[in-house]
Protein backbone atom coordinates (compact mmCIF):
# COMPACT_ATOMS: atom_id res chain seq x y z
CA UNK A 1 0.00 0.00 0.00
CA UNK A 2 0.91 3.32 -0.64
CA UNK A 3 0.08 6.45 0.80
CA UNK A 4 -0.53 10.16 -0.50
CA UNK A 5 -0.69 13.57 1.93
CA UNK A 6 -2.12 16.25 0.67
CA UNK A 7 -2.30 19.29 2.93
CA UNK A 8 -4.78 21.57 1.36
CA UNK A 9 -5.42 25.29 1.64
CA UNK A 10 -9.04 24.21 3.02
CA UNK A 11 -9.39 20.14 3.03
CA UNK A 12 -6.51 18.34 4.18
CA UNK A 13 -6.48 14.29 2.26
CA UNK A 14 -4.55 11.18 2.62
CA UNK A 15 -5.31 8.38 -0.33
CA UNK A 16 -4.38 4.75 -0.06
CA UNK A 17 -3.37 3.20 -3.42
CA UNK A 18 -2.54 -0.25 -4.42
CA UNK A 19 0.80 -1.13 -6.87
CA UNK A 20 -1.19 -0.12 -10.44
CA UNK A 21 -2.23 2.86 -8.74
CA UNK A 22 -5.70 1.70 -7.86
CA UNK A 23 -6.96 4.31 -5.13
CA UNK A 24 -8.27 2.22 -2.07
CA UNK A 25 -9.41 4.46 0.27
CA UNK A 26 -9.40 8.64 1.06
CA UNK A 27 -10.23 10.29 4.62
CA UNK A 28 -10.43 14.07 4.64
CA UNK A 29 -10.72 16.79 7.19
CA UNK A 30 -11.69 20.48 6.43
CA UNK A 31 -9.14 23.19 7.90
CA UNK A 32 -10.20 26.79 8.77
CA UNK A 33 -9.10 29.76 7.44
CA UNK A 34 -8.90 33.40 9.38
CA UNK A 35 -9.85 36.40 7.41
CA UNK A 36 -9.91 39.83 8.18
CA UNK A 37 -8.94 42.79 6.56
CA UNK A 38 -7.00 41.41 3.82
CA UNK A 39 -5.11 38.94 6.22
CA UNK A 40 -5.45 35.18 5.46
CA UNK A 41 -3.58 32.47 8.27
CA UNK A 42 -4.05 29.16 9.35
CA UNK A 43 -3.66 27.67 12.67
CA UNK A 44 -0.60 25.01 12.29
CA UNK A 45 -1.37 22.99 14.93
CA UNK A 46 -4.80 22.43 13.40
CA UNK A 47 -3.66 21.93 10.23
CA UNK A 48 -1.16 19.07 11.53
CA UNK A 49 -3.84 17.51 13.68
CA UNK A 50 -5.80 17.23 10.59
CA UNK A 51 -3.13 15.06 9.00
CA UNK A 52 -2.38 12.99 12.03
CA UNK A 53 -6.33 12.09 11.55
CA UNK A 54 -7.03 11.64 7.64
CA UNK A 55 -3.56 9.37 7.80
CA UNK A 56 -4.44 7.16 10.82
CA UNK A 57 -8.11 6.72 9.33
CA UNK A 58 -6.82 5.51 6.00
CA UNK A 59 -4.44 3.45 7.53
CA UNK A 60 -6.94 1.78 9.34
CA UNK A 61 -9.39 1.41 6.70
CA UNK A 62 -7.00 -0.28 4.29
CA UNK A 63 -5.33 -3.27 5.59
CA UNK A 64 -1.60 -4.43 4.98
CA UNK A 65 1.61 -2.63 5.47
CA UNK A 66 2.83 1.14 4.03
CA UNK A 67 5.87 0.79 1.64
CA UNK A 68 6.33 4.12 1.34
CA UNK A 69 4.57 7.61 1.81
CA UNK A 70 4.91 10.90 -0.31
CA UNK A 71 3.61 14.45 1.05
CA UNK A 72 2.17 17.42 -0.61
CA UNK A 73 0.42 20.57 0.36
CA UNK A 74 -0.38 24.17 -0.73
CA UNK A 75 2.53 26.32 -1.57
CA UNK A 76 3.80 30.01 -1.01
CA UNK A 77 2.45 31.77 2.07
CA UNK A 78 4.96 32.13 5.44
CA UNK A 79 5.28 28.88 8.13
CA UNK A 80 7.06 30.06 10.82
CA UNK A 81 8.34 27.98 13.08
CA UNK A 82 10.97 27.56 16.15
CA UNK A 83 13.72 25.09 16.23
CA UNK A 84 11.46 22.41 17.12
CA UNK A 85 9.15 23.07 14.04
CA UNK A 86 6.53 24.33 16.18
CA UNK A 87 4.96 27.23 15.35
CA UNK A 88 5.83 31.04 16.53
CA UNK A 89 3.00 32.17 14.99
CA UNK A 90 -0.36 31.74 12.69
CA UNK A 91 0.70 30.65 9.25
CA UNK A 92 0.13 33.47 6.78
CA UNK A 93 -1.64 31.74 3.96
CA UNK A 94 -0.59 32.00 0.35
CA UNK A 95 -3.68 34.01 -0.15
CA UNK A 96 -2.98 36.75 1.98
CA UNK A 97 -3.21 40.34 0.80
CA UNK A 98 -1.68 42.52 3.73
CA UNK A 99 2.25 42.62 1.75
CA UNK A 100 0.01 44.42 -1.60
CA UNK A 101 1.01 48.15 -0.88
CA UNK A 102 4.71 46.25 -0.85
CA UNK A 103 4.27 44.49 -4.23
CA UNK A 104 2.86 47.85 -5.41
CA UNK A 105 6.12 49.60 -4.27
CA UNK A 106 8.34 47.29 -5.85
CA UNK A 107 6.08 47.01 -9.33
CA UNK A 108 6.56 51.11 -9.63
CA UNK A 109 10.54 50.71 -8.50
CA UNK A 110 11.35 48.04 -10.66
CA UNK A 111 12.42 45.87 -8.03
CA UNK A 112 9.46 43.50 -9.27
CA UNK A 113 10.93 43.00 -12.66
CA UNK A 114 14.34 42.85 -11.40
CA UNK A 115 13.15 39.76 -9.17
CA UNK A 116 11.66 37.95 -12.25
CA UNK A 117 14.49 38.59 -14.37
CA UNK A 118 16.85 36.58 -12.21
CA UNK A 119 14.44 33.76 -10.80
CA UNK A 120 11.67 34.11 -13.34
CA UNK A 121 9.45 34.31 -10.38
CA UNK A 122 6.56 37.09 -10.46
CA UNK A 123 5.92 37.89 -7.05
CA UNK A 124 2.43 38.45 -5.36
CA UNK A 125 1.46 39.69 -2.05
CA UNK A 126 0.93 35.96 -0.88
CA UNK A 127 4.25 34.41 -1.39
CA UNK A 128 7.31 34.86 1.20
CA UNK A 129 9.21 37.86 -0.48
CA UNK A 130 6.59 40.51 0.30
CA UNK A 131 5.50 38.33 3.20
CA UNK A 132 8.67 38.04 5.30
CA UNK A 133 9.10 41.65 4.43
CA UNK A 134 6.19 42.86 5.78
CA UNK A 135 6.63 40.77 8.99
CA UNK A 136 10.18 42.19 9.32
CA UNK A 137 8.80 45.79 9.15
CA UNK A 138 5.44 45.18 11.44
CA UNK A 139 6.55 41.96 13.48
CA UNK A 140 10.02 41.59 13.75
CA UNK A 141 9.62 39.81 17.05
CA UNK A 142 7.83 37.10 15.34
CA UNK A 143 10.76 36.90 13.02
CA UNK A 144 13.53 37.21 15.63
CA UNK A 145 11.92 33.67 18.03
CA UNK A 146 11.39 31.95 14.37
CA UNK A 147 14.21 29.21 13.36
CA UNK A 148 12.94 28.92 9.98
CA UNK A 149 10.45 30.29 6.94
CA UNK A 150 8.98 26.92 5.93
CA UNK A 151 6.20 26.02 3.95
CA UNK A 152 3.04 23.91 4.36
CA UNK A 153 4.30 20.63 3.79
CA UNK A 154 8.19 21.62 5.27
CA UNK A 155 5.97 21.98 8.70
CA UNK A 156 3.93 18.84 8.02
CA UNK A 157 7.16 16.60 6.92
CA UNK A 158 9.36 17.63 10.07
CA UNK A 159 6.65 16.83 12.61
CA UNK A 160 5.98 14.03 11.13
CA UNK A 161 9.77 12.37 11.07
CA UNK A 162 11.79 14.55 13.33
CA UNK A 163 14.09 15.74 9.95
CA UNK A 164 15.86 19.27 10.01
CA UNK A 165 14.12 22.29 8.85
CA UNK A 166 14.44 21.97 5.22
CA UNK A 167 12.77 22.64 1.97
CA UNK A 168 12.35 21.12 -1.53
CA UNK A 169 13.34 22.49 -4.60
CA UNK A 170 10.12 23.29 -5.66
CA UNK A 171 8.88 24.99 -3.36
CA UNK A 172 11.93 27.37 -2.94
CA UNK A 173 11.20 28.66 -6.41
CA UNK A 174 9.12 31.30 -5.05
CA UNK A 175 10.87 33.70 -5.15
CA UNK A 176 14.57 33.53 -4.07
CA UNK A 177 14.99 30.64 -5.99
CA UNK A 178 17.36 30.85 -9.21
CA UNK A 179 16.04 28.37 -11.25
CA UNK A 180 19.96 27.91 -13.43
CA UNK A 181 21.51 27.11 -10.21
CA UNK A 182 18.76 25.54 -8.03
CA UNK A 183 20.25 27.49 -4.98
CA UNK A 184 18.62 30.82 -3.62
CA UNK A 185 19.96 34.19 -5.23
CA UNK A 186 21.08 36.22 -1.96
CA UNK A 187 21.16 39.31 -4.54
CA UNK A 188 17.38 38.73 -4.39
CA UNK A 189 17.36 38.36 -0.96
CA UNK A 190 19.08 41.59 -0.32
CA UNK A 191 17.06 43.70 -2.82
CA UNK A 192 13.91 42.91 -1.13
CA UNK A 193 15.67 44.04 2.24
CA UNK A 194 15.86 40.54 3.74
CA UNK A 195 19.73 39.92 4.12
CA UNK A 196 19.31 39.82 7.62
CA UNK A 197 16.86 37.34 7.33
CA UNK A 198 18.34 35.33 5.02
CA UNK A 199 19.30 32.43 8.26
CA UNK A 200 15.00 31.81 7.86
CA UNK A 201 15.31 30.59 4.28
CA UNK A 202 15.35 26.68 4.83
CA UNK A 203 18.05 24.42 3.34
CA UNK A 204 16.97 22.77 0.04
CA UNK A 205 18.20 19.46 0.97
CA UNK A 206 17.47 16.04 0.16
CA UNK A 207 13.65 15.57 0.49
CA UNK A 208 13.72 11.82 2.21
CA UNK A 209 13.65 10.96 5.87
CA UNK A 210 16.35 8.71 6.56
CA UNK A 211 14.78 7.50 9.80
CA UNK A 212 11.46 7.37 8.89
CA UNK A 213 8.05 8.32 10.29
CA UNK A 214 8.03 9.14 14.16
CA UNK A 215 4.89 7.38 14.44
CA UNK A 216 2.48 9.27 14.59
CA UNK A 217 -0.32 8.89 11.92
CA UNK A 218 1.89 7.16 9.90
CA UNK A 219 3.36 3.56 11.18
CA UNK A 220 6.87 4.23 12.85
CA UNK A 221 9.96 4.44 10.39
CA UNK A 222 7.48 4.26 7.27
CA UNK A 223 9.71 5.49 4.47
CA UNK A 224 8.39 9.01 3.22
CA UNK A 225 8.91 11.80 1.05
CA UNK A 226 9.22 15.98 0.98
CA UNK A 227 7.18 17.42 -1.70
CA UNK A 228 7.04 18.62 -4.65
CA UNK A 229 3.92 21.02 -3.48
CA UNK A 230 0.92 21.04 -4.63
CA UNK A 231 0.70 22.21 -8.25
CA UNK A 232 4.27 20.06 -9.46
CA UNK A 233 3.00 17.12 -7.57
CA UNK A 234 -0.73 17.56 -9.33
CA UNK A 235 1.14 17.38 -12.81
CA UNK A 236 3.10 13.97 -11.98
CA UNK A 237 -0.41 12.76 -10.58
CA UNK A 238 -1.70 13.70 -14.41
CA UNK A 239 1.53 12.61 -16.38
CA UNK A 240 2.27 15.94 -17.31
CA UNK A 241 5.96 15.60 -18.06
CA UNK A 242 6.89 16.25 -21.74
CA UNK A 243 7.46 19.53 -22.79
CA UNK A 244 4.76 21.43 -23.86
CA UNK A 245 1.95 19.32 -22.35
CA UNK A 246 -0.07 21.63 -19.72
CA UNK A 247 -1.89 21.04 -17.08
CA UNK A 248 -4.98 22.64 -15.55
CA UNK A 249 -5.75 22.32 -12.07
CA UNK A 250 -9.66 23.22 -11.28
CA UNK A 251 -9.56 24.17 -7.73
CA UNK A 252 -9.77 27.26 -5.25
CA UNK A 253 -6.67 27.81 -7.39
CA UNK A 254 -6.68 27.66 -11.12
CA UNK A 255 -3.24 26.88 -11.69
CA UNK A 256 -2.51 26.25 -15.26
CA UNK A 257 1.53 24.40 -15.69
CA UNK A 258 3.41 23.78 -18.89
CA UNK A 259 6.16 21.48 -18.82
CA UNK A 260 9.33 22.72 -20.42
CA UNK A 261 12.97 22.51 -20.79
CA UNK A 262 13.88 26.32 -21.71
CA UNK A 263 13.90 29.19 -19.73
CA UNK A 264 12.29 32.34 -20.98
CA UNK A 265 12.70 35.40 -18.49
CA UNK A 266 11.62 38.19 -21.19
CA UNK A 267 8.06 39.24 -21.50
CA UNK A 268 5.33 40.47 -19.11
CA UNK A 269 7.00 39.13 -15.47
CA UNK A 270 4.16 36.61 -14.19
CA UNK A 271 3.75 33.49 -13.24
CA UNK A 272 6.67 30.87 -12.19
CA UNK A 273 9.25 29.02 -13.45
CA UNK A 274 8.84 25.82 -10.64
CA UNK A 275 11.83 23.70 -10.69
CA UNK A 276 11.61 20.13 -10.67
CA UNK A 277 13.23 17.01 -9.30
CA UNK A 278 14.81 16.28 -13.11
CA UNK A 279 17.75 18.99 -13.52
CA UNK A 280 16.86 20.92 -16.56
CA UNK A 281 13.40 20.30 -16.49
CA UNK A 282 10.67 23.34 -15.04
CA UNK A 283 6.86 23.68 -14.87
CA UNK A 284 5.93 26.92 -16.29
CA UNK A 285 3.14 27.91 -13.54
CA UNK A 286 0.90 30.56 -14.41
CA UNK A 287 -1.26 29.96 -10.92
CA UNK A 288 -4.42 32.58 -10.91
CA UNK A 289 -5.58 33.65 -7.23
CA UNK A 290 -9.26 32.49 -8.10
CA UNK A 291 -11.22 29.08 -9.53
CA UNK A 292 -14.00 27.39 -7.97
CA UNK A 293 -13.79 29.88 -5.35
CA UNK A 294 -14.80 32.50 -7.72
CA UNK A 295 -17.99 30.28 -7.75
CA UNK A 296 -18.32 29.03 -4.17
CA UNK A 297 -18.71 32.87 -3.89
CA UNK A 298 -21.91 33.20 -6.64
CA UNK A 299 -23.57 30.09 -5.44
CA UNK A 300 -23.43 31.23 -2.15
CA UNK A 301 -24.48 34.89 -3.13
CA UNK A 302 -26.79 33.51 -5.44
CA UNK A 303 -27.93 30.56 -3.16
CA UNK A 304 -27.45 27.99 -5.93
CA UNK A 305 -26.31 24.37 -4.77
CA UNK A 306 -23.81 22.90 -5.99
CA UNK A 307 -25.80 19.88 -7.56
CA UNK A 308 -28.28 22.56 -9.25
CA UNK A 309 -24.79 23.87 -11.44
CA UNK A 310 -25.00 21.09 -14.31
CA UNK A 311 -28.65 21.69 -14.78
CA UNK A 312 -28.30 25.66 -15.17
CA UNK A 313 -25.31 25.05 -17.21
CA UNK A 314 -27.39 23.47 -19.62
CA UNK A 315 -30.44 25.17 -19.73
CA UNK A 316 -28.19 28.37 -20.12
CA UNK A 317 -27.28 28.97 -23.67
CA UNK A 318 -23.29 30.02 -23.89
CA UNK A 319 -22.77 33.66 -23.86
CA UNK A 320 -25.30 33.78 -20.42
CA UNK A 321 -28.05 36.04 -22.33
CA UNK A 322 -24.94 38.88 -22.50
CA UNK A 323 -23.66 38.48 -18.72
CA UNK A 324 -20.13 38.47 -18.14
CA UNK A 325 -17.75 37.99 -15.32
CA UNK A 326 -14.19 38.86 -14.75
CA UNK A 327 -13.38 36.77 -12.25
CA UNK A 328 -10.70 38.53 -10.01
CA UNK A 329 -12.47 37.79 -6.55
CA UNK A 330 -9.07 37.30 -4.66
CA UNK A 331 -8.80 40.13 -1.72
CA UNK A 332 -4.79 40.24 -3.04
CA UNK A 333 -6.07 40.85 -7.01
CA UNK A 334 -4.26 38.77 -9.48
CA UNK A 335 -1.06 37.20 -9.93
CA UNK A 336 -1.20 35.23 -13.65
CA UNK A 337 -0.74 35.85 -16.52
CA UNK A 338 -0.04 39.49 -15.29
CA UNK A 339 0.06 41.06 -11.59
CA UNK A 340 -2.32 43.36 -10.80
CA UNK A 341 -2.48 43.50 -6.61
CA UNK A 342 -5.68 45.80 -6.94
CA UNK A 343 -7.97 43.92 -9.62
CA UNK A 344 -11.03 43.09 -8.46
CA UNK A 345 -13.89 40.85 -10.06
CA UNK A 346 -16.55 42.94 -12.19
CA UNK A 347 -20.16 41.62 -13.14
CA UNK A 348 -21.26 43.22 -16.64
CA UNK A 349 -24.24 43.28 -19.12
CA UNK A 350 -26.86 42.10 -15.68
CA UNK A 351 -30.67 43.36 -15.71
CA UNK A 352 -33.48 42.53 -14.02
CA UNK A 353 -34.18 39.45 -16.86
CA UNK A 354 -30.86 37.75 -15.93
CA UNK A 355 -30.96 34.81 -14.33
CA UNK A 356 -29.17 32.69 -11.43
CA UNK A 357 -28.14 30.48 -14.37
CA UNK A 358 -26.94 33.32 -16.56
CA UNK A 359 -24.78 34.23 -13.52
CA UNK A 360 -23.43 30.93 -13.20
CA UNK A 361 -22.57 29.97 -16.72
CA UNK A 362 -20.97 34.01 -17.00
CA UNK A 363 -18.97 33.11 -13.83
CA UNK A 364 -17.60 29.27 -15.59
CA UNK A 365 -17.41 31.03 -19.07
CA UNK A 366 -15.02 33.53 -17.09
CA UNK A 367 -13.27 31.25 -15.19
CA UNK A 368 -12.50 29.48 -18.62
CA UNK A 369 -11.52 32.84 -20.21
CA UNK A 370 -8.99 33.04 -17.32
CA UNK A 371 -7.44 29.67 -17.85
CA UNK A 372 -7.06 29.64 -21.55
CA UNK A 373 -5.02 33.41 -20.92
CA UNK A 374 -2.86 31.56 -18.54
CA UNK A 375 -2.34 28.60 -20.89
CA UNK A 376 -1.68 30.67 -23.51
CA UNK A 377 1.10 32.49 -21.97
CA UNK A 378 2.55 29.59 -20.15
CA UNK A 379 3.31 28.17 -23.92
CA UNK A 380 0.59 25.21 -23.99
CA UNK A 381 1.52 23.17 -27.16
CA UNK A 382 0.85 19.85 -26.29
CA UNK A 383 -1.69 18.33 -25.11
CA UNK A 384 -3.94 19.31 -22.00
CA UNK A 385 -5.02 17.65 -18.82
CA UNK A 386 -7.40 18.81 -16.08
CA UNK A 387 -7.87 17.85 -12.18
CA UNK A 388 -9.49 19.14 -9.04
CA UNK A 389 -12.79 19.56 -7.83
CA UNK A 390 -13.79 21.25 -11.01
CA UNK A 391 -13.85 18.53 -12.91
CA UNK A 392 -16.88 17.31 -11.03
CA UNK A 393 -19.06 19.34 -12.93
CA UNK A 394 -19.35 17.66 -16.25
CA UNK A 395 -21.25 20.03 -17.78
CA UNK A 396 -18.31 22.59 -16.99
CA UNK A 397 -15.47 20.08 -18.67
CA UNK A 398 -17.53 20.50 -21.59
CA UNK A 399 -18.08 24.11 -21.90
CA UNK A 400 -14.20 24.44 -20.34
CA UNK A 401 -13.33 22.32 -23.17
CA UNK A 402 -14.87 24.20 -25.87
CA UNK A 403 -13.51 27.63 -24.54
CA UNK A 404 -10.42 26.39 -24.58
CA UNK A 405 -10.70 24.57 -28.19
CA UNK A 406 -8.99 21.78 -26.69
CA UNK A 407 -9.60 18.05 -25.75
CA UNK A 408 -9.64 17.70 -22.17
CA UNK A 409 -7.68 14.59 -20.45
CA UNK A 410 -9.67 14.72 -16.97
CA UNK A 411 -7.89 12.86 -14.00
CA UNK A 412 -10.41 11.89 -11.32
CA UNK A 413 -9.21 10.94 -7.80
CA UNK A 414 -6.69 12.46 -5.50
CA UNK A 415 -4.11 13.65 -8.35
CA UNK A 416 -2.10 16.08 -5.76
CA UNK A 417 -1.64 12.75 -3.35
CA UNK A 418 -0.73 10.43 -6.81
CA UNK A 419 1.94 13.01 -7.72
CA UNK A 420 3.18 13.05 -3.96
CA UNK A 421 3.98 8.93 -4.14
CA UNK A 422 5.33 9.07 -7.76
CA UNK A 423 7.64 11.59 -6.58
CA UNK A 424 8.51 9.38 -3.07
CA UNK A 425 8.82 6.39 -5.28
CA UNK A 426 11.49 7.93 -7.71
CA UNK A 427 13.30 9.21 -4.14
CA UNK A 428 13.44 6.14 -2.94
CA UNK A 429 14.40 3.91 -6.48
CA UNK A 430 10.84 2.23 -6.05
CA UNK A 431 9.83 1.16 -9.61
CA UNK A 432 5.81 2.57 -9.93
CA UNK A 433 4.12 2.39 -13.33
CA UNK A 434 3.52 5.79 -13.97
CA UNK A 435 1.61 5.31 -17.25
CA UNK A 436 -0.99 3.02 -15.43
CA UNK A 437 -1.17 5.56 -12.54
CA UNK A 438 -1.70 8.61 -14.69
CA UNK A 439 -4.21 7.17 -16.88
CA UNK A 440 -7.03 9.51 -17.43
CA UNK A 441 -10.57 8.93 -17.03
CA UNK A 442 -12.03 10.60 -19.13
CA UNK A 443 -11.23 12.60 -22.24
CA UNK A 444 -13.85 15.75 -23.61
CA UNK A 445 -13.51 17.01 -26.95
CA UNK A 446 -14.98 20.36 -28.08
CA UNK A 447 -17.72 21.41 -30.31
CA UNK A 448 -16.48 23.31 -33.25
CA UNK A 449 -19.16 25.56 -33.18
CA UNK A 450 -19.02 26.58 -29.38
CA UNK A 451 -15.51 27.18 -29.35
CA UNK A 452 -16.28 29.42 -32.60
CA UNK A 453 -18.53 31.03 -30.33
CA UNK A 454 -15.95 31.21 -27.22
CA UNK A 455 -12.90 32.38 -29.53
CA UNK A 456 -15.09 35.75 -30.37
CA UNK A 457 -16.05 35.74 -26.74
CA UNK A 458 -12.31 35.12 -25.18
CA UNK A 459 -11.50 38.39 -27.06
CA UNK A 460 -14.21 40.90 -26.14
CA UNK A 461 -12.87 39.03 -22.33
CA UNK A 462 -9.21 40.02 -23.11
CA UNK A 463 -10.55 43.82 -24.56
CA UNK A 464 -12.64 44.44 -20.96
CA UNK A 465 -9.61 42.98 -19.09
CA UNK A 466 -7.49 45.43 -20.15
CA UNK A 467 -9.72 48.44 -19.80
CA UNK A 468 -10.14 47.11 -15.82
CA UNK A 469 -6.36 47.01 -15.73
CA UNK A 470 -6.30 50.02 -17.09
CA UNK A 471 -8.37 52.11 -14.18
CA UNK A 472 -6.37 50.77 -11.37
Amino acid sequence: MYVGIDVGTSMVKAAAFDATGRELAVAARPVGLSLHGGVVEQDMEEVYGAVVAVLGEVTERVPGPVELAGLTGQGDGVWLVDAQGRPVRAAASWMDGRAHELVDRWLADGTFETVFRRTGSAMFPGCPGPLLAWLDRHEPRALDTAKAALYCKDMVFQRLTGAGLTTDVSDASMPFLDPRTRAYDDGVVELLGLAHRRGLLAPVSDPVATAGARGEGLPSGTRIANGPYDLPACALGAGVTSPGDGLLIVGTCLASLVATTGLDLTGEPAGLYISTDRPGHWLRAMPAMVGTAALDWVLSTTGVRHDEVDGLLAATPPGAHGVGVLPYFAPSGERAPFVEPRLRAELSGVSLESTRGDLVRATCEGIGYAARHCLEAAGLTGNLAVCGGGTRSSAWMRLLADVLGRPLRVVEGEVGARGAVLAAAERYGVALDAVAWTRPTAVVEPDPDRTAFYTRGYEEHLQRLAQARARR
